[in-house]
């Protein structure tokens, strides 16, 4: 009977110290932190900074047990996964951490004693990242050959830094960037490729089958690699991929291995960015009318235009009027309204399947895709 009437109380404890614990998690905003990571230092990746913001975490932490310590880090990296549209990258850094956690708590019983642990081995991590990116810049430099024409898309750190260090080494080549809509962000690593004395242009996304022919090999960095050696990258890089191999151009990946995510897509709708709303069809009856109405507009308006009874005739006039200006107000408002919503409905990644990549140059080693698997169970068992 006493045993059966302290369990109320024992319960109502437990129960307090999680919640006193909860209540002193809310004082550290942990997206915030991980968002100031990112602000101040412009060349952090996402893995990175998330481990940054999980160790201040620890540091905040009240936690009176190892089970409510490993609790709150979980709820912290669910936290910061949902924070952003695209949390592949950002879950391959909470992921690792977190796996490393596991492992101190197994070896390290006591609560102190590992959070002091886990803080000192993220910082020596978060030291050793700028270090593995230059790992894998020596190693890809190999693949690039003298007065080369080399195809980038969008912008990655790493791919920019080797570079850099290809043209230091003295190699002459050219660089092709895709634009990379609607980020545009080829357009910034045509500017830092330009400012270190190397030749780019930048091509629209649509031009890749078009230079292809004129390319030695094609560099990309990656969101993510997934355990079946595959890339999860800046939408494009699939269809990219996809021109390599039609045109027998090798395709190179290159990441940190702290990006290897546990992720297995078959296909573009397993990503865990893919949502219904994404490439929906419109609903035609928003456009009900229009073509009438444009048809009246160009009646009313003329500008000179005669009308024909030759369809031939009234077609090339029709076509000259469009070509002087189009159609006014009606086109204006269609295209802004188009413009809002072109970017919530398209994909920001996609999934390069393995069979398309020729090699991967990680801080691990070159790696061919299937032996991406083997560096995934190392990390995580």
């Amino acid at each position: 009977m006493s045993n059966l009437s302290q369990s109320p109380k024992t319960l109502e404890i437990s129960a307090g110290l999680i919640s006193k614990n909860k209540n002193a998690l809310k004082t550290f905003d942990i997206v915030a932190c991980y968002r100031k990571f990112l602000k101040e230092n412009e060349n952090i990746s996402m893995p990175v900074a998330a481990i940054e913001a999980l160790i201040e975490l620890i540091k905040h932490s009240k936690a009176a047990t190892i089970s409510e310590f490993m609790e709150s880090l979980k709820d912290a990296s669910q936290e910061l996964k949902a924070s952003t549209k695209n949390s592949i990258s950002l879950s391959a850094g909470t992921d690792l951490f977190l796996r490393f956690v596991t492992r101190t708590s197994h070896d390290v019983t006591n609560l102190g004693a590992c959070k002091e642990q886990l803080i000192n081995s993220g910082k020596v991590l978060v030291e050793k990242s700028a270090a593995v990116r230059h790992k894998v810049a020596e190693l890809g430099v190999q693949f690039i050959k003298d007065d080369a024409v080399i195809l980038i898309h969008a912008y990655s750190r790493v791919v920019m830094l080797l570079l850099q260090l290809a043209a230091r080494k003295n190699k002459r080549f050219k660089v092709y960037v895709t634009e990379s809509r609607p980020t545009s962000l080829g357009v910034r690593s045509a500017k830092i490729l330009r400012k270190a004395g190397i030749p780019a242009t930048v091509i629209l996304d649509t031009a890749v089958g078009y230079v292809i022919d004129k390319v030695d090999a094609v560099f990309v960095g990656a969101e993510g690699v997934v355990e079946n050696g595959g890339l999860i990258n800046a939408i494009g890089s699939y269809q990219l991929a996809i021109v390599a191999k039609a045109a027998s151009k090798p395709f190179y990946a290159v990441i940190e291995s702290y990006k290897f995510v546990r992720l297995f897509p078959l296909n573009q709708y397993d990503l865990p960015t893919h949502t219904p709303d994404l490439l929906t069809f419109p609903d035609l009856d928003s456009y009900s009318g229009q073509p009438n109405q444009r048809d009246e507009d160009f009646k009313e308006l003329g500008s000179g235009i005669t009308r024909s009874s030759s369809p031939l005739d009234e077609e090339s006039q029709r076509r000259h009027y469009i070509e002087e200006g189009g159609y006014p107000d009606l086109d204006k408002q269609d295209n802004i309204k188009d413009a809002q919503n072109f970017e919530e409905i398209n994909p920001t990644v996609d999934y390069t399947p393995p069979e398309y990549i020729t090699l991967l140059c990680t801080d691990l080693g070159v790696l061919t895709p299937s032996g991406v698997s083997d560096e995934l169970i190392k990390l995580y068992l």
